[in-house]
């Protein structure tokens, strides 16, 4: 992946912190797991990018026939790992350390991919893209719930967040979003707004 170092470094610093901090995006999480269970069965094998310490991994991994959970940070996929235990289903789930950018799994692999809040701050989505798209299924579901920065979110707040070390490369509005998707070979098939925390996030569904 393309980031510079420092946002890599940002990322494995954070790790040990980032399962308490995204408690207070705990109704977001729990909205993107409603939107994602209708596309996840006992037939399907998921793939997760920026799986972070497992917010989204190990509410829904059970109910798939298997969940491969993806970071580029090695302290995050560690710190997930650590946490597999605590959880039901965890025996479904495999961890690897991967870049969205440069994936090593074969064509066609995946029925699902889901990469949640992670594609804005990639600074070549597109890449991340284009992987997904190859090692996702005919027919296959790319599913990206993702932050967007609608007409009145806390500037202040991105920026604080900015001073600290978290980087945002593409500030896209929810429309902005859905038709940079579309532009990399996927159909969008549901798309809807739900608060998050610091910004909305959009709930984007799209299929290979």
């Amino acid at each position: 992946m393309k980031n510079n170092q420092s946002d890599k470094n940002f990322w494995d610093r954070c790790s040990k912190i980032y399962q308490p901090f995204m408690k207070r995006n705990a109704g977001a999480y729990k909205n993107i797991c409603q939107c994602l269970e209708p596309y996840i069965d006992e037939q399907k094998a998921v793939l997760e990018l920026a799986c972070g310490t497992g917010q989204i991994t190990f509410a829904m991994a059970g109910k798939a026939k298997s969940w491969e959970a993806t970071d580029y940070s090695e302290n995050m996929v560690n710190e997930a790992m650590r946490r597999r235990k605590e959880v039901d289903g965890g025996n479904k789930i495999s961890f690897q350390v991967q870049d969205a950018t440069k994936l090593t799994y074969e064509n066609e692999s995946f029925d699902v991919v889901v990469i949640a809040n992670a594609l804005h701050i990639m600074p070549n989505p597109e890449l991340a893209l284009g992987e997904i798209h190859r090692v996702l299924k005919k027919d296959g579901i790319l599913f990206a719930p993702t932050f967007v920065y609608e007409k009145g979110y806390s500037r202040l707040t991105i920026w604080l967040m900015e001073r600290v070390g978290f980087r945002t490369y593409h500030k896209w509005k929810k429309d902005e979003f859905v038709q940079y998707v579309k532009n990399y070979g996927f159909q969008v098939v549901e798309e809807s707004l739900v608060e998050g925390k610091p910004v909305p996030e959009c709930m984007l569904v799209a299929c290979k």
